[in-house]
């Protein structure tokens, strides 16, 4: 009987997504995010991103976006507030999903920040990258390209480059670079 009743159920979601089974397609291409994901995603958000001037204003209106609590030059905790816990839940279940998948940008995301804020925070900040990247689906209506897992990298060459010349210059070596064939 039970089996009978969640078919019916399923059956009846279906029904009722249909009109959004492009927009479902859609999500389903980015990392971590399955069928049910992409559904509780269209539930919660809807699909159409106009009331949401950026992507910024989006995973601020969700909560998933970092907290900023200064006061004085002081830095206090940056916790994120409450927001709609089914949208939560199911984005922080899709990120555990996408860090593992090899050679992504939201696994690489995900191992640049758990160095510095660790396991947790990370989490939430491969969350707020997948919110962010489900807004330009749905604004643009496109489907998801996977920037690979050196793109933060290759979008910051000269940082790195930089970075690297000013930590080997503070260890007291002088450095000049010469490009390679």
């Amino acid at each position: 009987y039970l089996e009978e009743s969640i078919n019916t159920v399923s059956e009846e979601v279906e029904g009722r997504l249909a009109p959004f089974a492009q927009h479902l397609t859609q999500l389903d291409t980015i990392p971590g995010v399955d069928k049910r994901t992409a559904e509780v995603l269209i539930a919660e958000l809807g699909v159409d991103m106009s009331y949401f001037p950026s992507d910024r204003h989006l995973a601020s209106w969700a909560a998933l976006c970092p907290g900023n609590n200064e006061s004085a030059g002081k830095h206090r905790s940056g916790k994120t507030r409450r927001g709609n816990r089914w949208l939560r839940t199911a984005l922080v279940e899709a990120a555990w999903a996408a860090i593992r998948v090899e050679d992504s940008a939201l696994g690489a995301r995900y191992r640049r920040v758990m160095r510095h804020r660790g396991h947790k925070k990370a989490v939430v900040a491969v969350a707020h990258a997948m919110l962010r990247a489900v807004y330009h689906l749905l604004a643009e209506e496109t489907m998801y390209r996977e920037p690979g897992a050196d793109y933060y990298d290759r979008r910051h060459a000269e940082r790195v480059r930089r970075r690297a010349i000013q930590l080997l210059e503070r260890q007291g070596y002088r450095v000049v670079l010469e490009p390679a064939a």
